[in-house]
């Protein structure tokens, strides 16, 4: 079932293949990264595939970009013979090799311990033998996954540094509800039967929900009456309880709901996609912007910084006179990317339940996720 609102800290780039695109791709090296590296390294020799005002991309750093897609996002390999998708990570990484490029030491200085700490991260969560696999597999070393995540951080420390306290107010004013929280009972009375699997007509399963109305409205426990008649295997269990959660989650008119329904009162069966559904809100918090939490704060500054970097690859990449000339991909990864279902945005690990709300699974502990 959808969910309206994933609330993520980043949210995803709408340029062609966003599931593909969850983490941030750029071939930067910032000054820290480049103090670091070994003085004999080999000189990159490989042709130049990329060229734009400032700068350069050879085949070895594209190829080096593609490696570490490969390795952070294994379930999305095939895609990666995708003309379409292989131009966006090239532009993704021109964004970025500006952008870290235009960093200040702070940032800098905060993407190097931050990159670190992903990297540890996500070690940690794989293991030091699969993660040491995972490198020779992909042709990778573990100072350039450092740097990799290193540059990412660096880049989201740079635009998020950069946002006001006036900028943070006015996203909260146009975002408030994504701060309500609201502690709910429900009771849903599916359109498909659950037991029979067969359709309900429209006014049968609002005749049951009102029914169900009437027993609350006598007096009758709401937690009982949930657990007897809720279709909602998200919280019939317990008692239809939804407690202290964000009312973005759900489904528009559930929301509404729970936005300005009286508190205590059983309110009027709502219909959504799911059937019709009686309430009862408990408790509501609409906090004011100086009652945000730490973590609310960074997560608009996340957001706006997120916008920042969308609005450079929108409107600043077209004025940098870039001209794209990627190798062909060997005609194996060819056939392998024609069969797979690459693509989808479909987040692995999602459950739903009657509210429209997503419970979905993370990508991997460790990855640094832009998702914007």
């Amino acid at each position: 079932m959808p969910q309206l609102n994933k609330r993520k800290p980043w949210r995803m780039l709408s340029l062609g293949m966003a599931a593909l695109l969850a983490i941030s791709v750029l071939a930067a090296c910032t000054k820290q990264a480049d103090e670091n590296k070994v003085k004999d390294e080999p000189k990159d020799n490989s042709k130049v595939v990329v060229t734009y005002k400032g700068g350069t991309i050879t085949e070895n750093e594209f190829n080096q970009e593609i490696s570490m897609m490969k390795f952070l996002y294994p379930e999305y390999e095939a895609a990666l013979a995708s003309d379409q998708v292989r131009e966006q990570i090239v532009k993704q990484e021109v964004v970025y090799k500006l952008l870290a490029a235009k960093a200040d030491d702070k940032a800098k200085e905060q993407g190097a311990k931050e990159g670190n700490e992903q990297l540890e991260q996500y070690k940690k969560s794989v293991g030091e033998d699969k993660f040491k696999t995972f490198l020779s597999d992909k042709k990778l070393t573990e100072q350039g996954v450092k740097d990799y995540f290193t540059r990412v951080m660096t880049v989201i420390n740079s635009e998020t540094n950069k946002v006001t306290d006036d900028q943070l107010k006015q996203e909260f004013e146009k975002n408030k509800d994504q701060f309500t929280t609201a502690t709910v009972r429900h009771v849903l009375i599916n359109f498909e039967d659950p037991k029979t699997k067969k359709q309900r007509k429209k006014e049968d399963t609002l005749k049951l929900a009102k029914e169900v109305k009437a027993k609350l409205d006598g007096g009758a426990d709401f937690a009982t009456i949930a657990k007897k008649y809720s279709e909602d295997p998200g919280s019939a269990s317990n008692g239809g309880l939804y407690e202290n959660a964000s009312v973005a989650q759900w489904v528009p008119a559930f929301k509404e709901a729970a936005e300005t329904q009286p508190i205590n009162k059983i309110g009027e069966p709502v219909e959504t996609e799911y059937g019709y559904h009686v309430i009862k809100v408990e408790s509501r918090n609409e906090p004011t912007f100086d009652k945000l939490k730490d973590n609310e704060k960074a997560a608009l500054k996340n957001k706006l910084a997120g916008e920042s970097i969308q609005n450079f690859s929108e409107n600043d990449l077209a004025k940098l006179d870039l001209k794209i000339n990627l190798p062909k991909v060997p005609a194996t990864q060819e056939k392998s990317g024609a069969t797979s279902g690459a693509g989808s945005t479909t987040t692995p690990g999602a459950t739903t339940n009657g509210t429209g709300n997503t419970n979905a699974g993370t990508a991997k502990d460790g990855a640094t996720n832009e998702g914007k």
